[in-house]
C-alpha cells in the first residue's frame, strides 16, 4: 500500500469525522525502516529472534520484531496500517481501527513494546471474559516467540490462578474482574494475600465502551450482613395498583416518573392517612418512589430479562446480559418485587471504585476501538488521551444507504421484513441489529411468519454468540442481533470457512440493517462496520420509525406536523431526516452531561479513597501501627515482643480503617440520596455534598487511631491474642457486583426533577 493512498485515506476520514486527531506522519516515516529491518530478521532462527526481542528498545526494532513474530507464530504479517496502530498504542493514544483491521495482533505487539521498554506489566483490558480468554490463547505463540509470558483472568479463575496470571508479563482481563481484584487487594491483611501485581500499562480494547460508556459504573465489593425486611416489596404492591396519568406521570423523555397529588393522596390513605413527607415516613416515600420507577420506567426484555428466577440486567450498548450488575439504591430489589421474585441482598459496601477511577490508576494508558473520534473530546477531558485515526488496509467499498424512515413501527417492521425476505431469497446474507431483546423477539416472529428462517443473538443466548456471528456471512443466512459492539468476532463472507465467499461477494456481500437508530452514533457505526471488512463488498441501511424512543424523546418538537410521505408510510422529507440526526446528537449530549455531572460527585470520593489507600499501604508495609501504640500506650506495648506488637497493631489498625471506610461509604450514600432535598432550598447540591463529605472524612483518620488505641488498651494480653477475642471479625463472605449506571440519568438529576414536580403538584 502506497504512502500517497494512506495519506489520502487519513485525510478523507479526518474530514468525515469531528474532532482533532493525532498526526500520523511521524509514524508513517518509520514504516520504510521497519520494513527494511523486517527483511533482515527473516533469516534469523526462532531462538535468535527471541534473544533479540529481549534487547529491543527502539520503536523500529519493536515493530519489526513483533511483525516477524506474528508471521512465524500465526501466519499473519501485520499490515502497515496495523503497524501504525502499534505505534499509536506505544504513543499512549487511542487508536481508531476499523472492524476487521487486526486490532488484536496490533495490541499484542504494542504490549510487547511496553514491556521491553520498561512500562510493564501490561494488562490488556477487555469488555468480557470470553475475549480475555480467547485473545490470550490466540496471541500466546506470538508472545512466546518474543520471550514474554501471558496469562488471563476470568470470573471463574481461582485466587491462585488470578495471582499466577497477574505475575505474567502480559495479562488479559475484563475491566470488571481487574477492578474487583483491585478492591479485594484493598482489604488484604497480609502482603502475600494480594492478587494483583503492580499496575504498569493498560491497553484498553473497545476503549470508547469502557472509558466512556462504562466510565461512571461503580464496581463494588460487598460483605455479608444480617438480612433485613425489604420495604420495597410492600411498596411495589401499592404502586402496581395505581393508574398512569391519574396517579403518576412519566416525563416526555422517559427518564423519570412522579406521583400526582391524587396518587400521593391515594397512597397516604392506604397507608393509614399518614403524611408521606413527614420525617418519620421518609423511608416509605423513598421506597414508593423506587417502586414507581421500577414499575413505570423499566421494561422486561428491554432493560432486563428474567432467567432462572433472577433479574439480569441488559447492557444497553452491547445488548447482552451485564453479569454481576445491579441497579443502586433499592431499585434492583424493586424490579425483583415487580416480577414477584425474592429480593437479593446488596450487602454492606466494603469498597467501591468506578471504572474510570480504576483505569486511571495505571501510570500508562492506551486504547483501541473502531469508533473513537466521536468521543475524542471526552477522552481528552477525562483521560488526557488523544485519538489516532488509522486508515484501512484496503479502501472500504461498503455502500451505506440513506435511512428509511416510517411513520409507525408497524409500517417500518412490515417494510423491514419484506426487504430481508427479498435478500434472503436471493441468497445474500443479512445481519439485522435491534435495539433490545423484545425487538429481536418480535422481529424473529415476523420473519418466521413470513417463512424466513433466522438465528437470533440476544441477551438470552449470548453464550452462543461466537458461533452465531462466525456464520452470519453464510450464503442465505439471516442473523438478528441486539447490538454488535464488543462482540469480538469477524464476519467472513461465505461463512467461517469462506467456502461460498465468491458467490456471496457477487451478491453484494453482507447486508447490515439497523432496525432503529441507537442513542449513540458509535453503536450504529459498530453495527455498520460489520459489513465491508478488509475491502469486502457490503451494504448497510437503517430503518427508523417516528415512534422510536429516540425520536419521541429527543425530536418530537422538531418534527414537521405534516411530513411528506410515500406509499407504505415511508417518509420522504429532509426535515424529518435532519430531526432524527439531531435527536441522536441530543441523546449523545445528554449522556455526556450525565457523565460529567456524575463524575463531579465521584471526584471527592475518589480523592478520599486514594488518601485512605495510601494510609492503608503504610499500615500494611511499615511499622507505623506498632510505633503508634508504643507512643500512645508505652507501658502496655512494652509487655509484648516487637514482632507480636507489629502483627497485633497492624491487625487492629487495618480492621478499624476498613470498618470506618465502610461506614463512611454508607454515610456518603445517605448524603447523596438526601442532597436533592437541600437543592429545593436553591443551594448548589454539589456544594452541599462536599460540605458533608469533606468533614466526615477529616474525622476518619483520628477516629481510626482512637479506635485502634482503645481496642489495644482493652485487650487482655495474658490470655494471648486472637482476632475473634478482640471482636475484629471481618465479613464471613464477600461478593462483587457492578452498580448499573442509572437508566434515567444522574440519580441526583432524577430525584431533583421528581421531587420538584411532586412538590409543585402538592402545592
Amino acid at each position: 500500500m502506497g504512502v500517497t493512498f494512506r495519506l489520502k485515506n487519513t485525510f478523507r476520514r479526518f474530514l468525515e469525522r469531528p474532532g482533532t486527531t493525532v498526526d500520523l506522519r511521524p509514524f508513517e516515516k518509520l514504516l520504510p525502516e521497519i520494513e527494511a529491518r523486517g527483511e533482515e530478521l527473516a533469516d534469523l532462527s526462532d531462538e535468535e529472534l527471541t534473544e533479540l526481542a529481549g534487547q529491543a528498545k527502539e520503536l523500529v526494532e519493536i515493530c519489526a520484531l513483533g511483525r516477524e513474530a506474528g508471521w512465524r507464530a500465526l501466519g499473519e504479517r501485520a499490515y502497515d496500517v496495523q503497524v501504525l496502530g502499534v505505534l499509536a498504542l506505544l504513543g499512549k493514544t487511542v487508536a481508531e481501527m476499523a472492524t476487521g483491521e487486526g486490532k488484536t495482533l496490533a495490541a499484542a505487539i504494542a504490549a510487547y513494546g511496553h514491556v521491553v521498554r520498561g512500562f510493564g506489566p501490561v494488562h490488556v483490558i477487555t469488555v468480557n471474559d470470553y475475549l480475555a480468554r480467547r485473545d490470550a490463547g490466540w496471541m500466546e505463540p506470538v508472545y512466546k516467540l518474543l520471550g514474554l509470558t501471558v496469562g488471563y483472568v476470568t470470573g471463574l479463575s481461582t485466587p491462585a490462578e488470578r495471582r499466577e496470571a497477574y505475575k505474567q508479563d502480559v495479562t488479559y482481563v475484563s475491566v470488571s474482574e481487574a477492578g474487583f481484584d483491585y478492591l479485594r487487594d484493598q482489604l488484604a491483611t497480609d502482603i502475600d494475600d494480594r492478587i494483583q501485581a503492580e499496575l504498569g500499562t493498560a491497553i484498553v480494547d473497545e476503549a470508547d465502551s469502557i472509558l466512556i460508556d462504562e466510565a461512571r459504573v461503580p464496581m463494588v465489593l460487598a460483605g455479608t450482613i444480617a438480612n433485613e425486611q425489604d420495604p420495597v416489596h410492600t411498596a411495589a404492591a401499592l404502586v402496581r395498583a395505581l393508574r398512569p396519568k391519574r396517579d403518576y406521570e412519566i416525563t416526555d423523555d422517559g427518564r423519570s416518573a412522579a406521583f400526582t397529588s391524587e396518587g400521593l393522596a391515594r397512597l397516604e390513605k392506604v397507608l393509614g392517612d399518614i403524611d408521606l413527607y413527614d420525617t418519620e415516613h421518609i423511608a416509605q416515600l423513598s421506597a414508593l418512589n423506587v417502586a414507581l420507577h421500577a414499575e413505570a420506567l423499566l421494561e422486561r426484555d428491554v432493560d432486563y430479562i428474567v432467567r432462572n428466577q433472577t433479574v439480569e440486567l441488559v447492557d444497553e450498548m452491547r445488548g447482552r446480559v451485564a453479569h454481576r450488575r445491579r441497579w443502586p439504591d433499592g431499585l434492583h430489589a424493586a424490579v425483583e418485587a415487580k416480577e414477584g421474585l425474592n429480593a437479593t441482598a446488596e450487602g454492606e459496601v466494603l469498597g467501591t471504585i468506578t471504572v474510570q477511577a480504576y483505569v486511571m490508576l495505571y501510570p500508562n494508558l492506551a486504547g483501541m476501538t473502531a469508533t473513537a473520534v466521536h468521543v475524542g473530546d471526552e477522552l481528552r477531558e477525562y483521560y488526557s488521551l488523544e485519538v489516532a485515526v488509522i486508515p484501512s488496509n484496503t479502501p472500504c467499498v461498503r455502500e451505506d444507504e440513506e435511512d428509511h424512515i416510517y411513520a409507525t413501527n408497524a409500517e417500518r417492521d412490515e417494510a423491514l421484513i419484506e426487504v430481508i425476505r427479498e435478500h434472503h431469497e436471493a441468497g445474500r446474507p443479512v445481519l439485522i441489529g435491534t435495539l433490545d431483546v423484545s425487538a429481536s423477539q418480535i422481529l424473529h416472529k415476523g420473519l418466521t411468519d413470513a417463512g424466513v428462517p433466522c438465528v437470533v443473538l440476544n441477551a438470552k443466548n449470548d453464550d452462543e454468540e461466537a458461533a452465531i456471528i462466525a456464520e452470519a456471512g453464510t450464503y442465505g443466512a439471516v442473523t438478528v442481533s441486539t447490538q454488535m459492539a464488543g462482540r469480538g468476532v469477524d464476519i467472513r463472507l461465505g461463512g467461517s470457512d469462506q467456502s461460498d465467499r465468491e458467490r456471496v461477494a457477487e451478491l453484494g456481500g453482507l447486508y447490515v440493517i439497523g432496525s432503529g437508530r441507537h442513542n449513540s452514533r458509535r453503536v450504529d457505526d459498530q453495527l455498520r462496520g460489520r459489513a465491508g471488512r478488509q475491502g469486502d463488498p457490503g451494504g448497510s441501511i437503517f430503518f427508523v420509525s417516528l415512534e422510536d424512543d429516540l425520536v419521541r424523546h429527543h425530536a418530537a418538537d422538531s418534527l414537521p406536523a405534516w411530513p411528506k410521505m410515500k406509499f407504505g408510510g415511508l417518509v420522504d422529507d429532509e426535515r424529518v431526516t435532519a430531526a432524527v440526526e439531531h435527536a441522536q446528537r441530543v441523546a449523545e449530549g445528554v449522556n455526556h452531561e450525565i457523565h460529567r455531572n456524575t463524575w463531579r460527585y465521584s471526584v471527592v470520593i475518589e480523592q478520599q479513597r486514594k488518601a485512605l489507600a495510601e494510609r492503608r499501604e503504610r499500615l500494611l508495609t511499615t511499622e507505623v501501627a506498632a510505633e503508634m501504640l508504643k507512643a500512645r500506650c508505652p507501658e502496655k506495648a512494652d509487655e509484648i515482643e516487637d514482632d507480636s506488637l507489629l502483627e497485633l497493631g497492624r491487625a487492629i489498625a487495618l480492621f478499624h480503617l476498613d470498618r470506618l471506610w465502610a461506614e463512611h461509604l454508607a454515610e456518603l450514600a445517605e448524603v447523596r440520596e438526601g442532597v436533592h432535598l437541600r437543592a429545593l432550598g436553591r443551594v448548589d447540591p454539589l456544594d452541599e455534598f462536599h460540605r458533608s463529605a469533606v468533614p466526615a472524612f477529616n474525622r476518619l483518620i483520628p477516629e481510626i487511631e482512637e479506635r485502634t488505641v482503645a481496642t489495644f488498651e482493652e485487650m487482655d494480653l495474658d490470655e494471648g491474642w486472637a482476632p475473634e477475642r478482640a471482636e475484629l471479625i471481618r465479613p464471613s463472605a464477600t461478593w462483587t457486583y457492578l452498580v448499573n449506571d442509572n437508566p434515567f440519568g444522574s440519580e441526583l438529576d432524577r430525584l431533583i426533577s421528581m421531587v420538584g414536580r411532586t412538590m409543585k403538584s402538592r402545592g
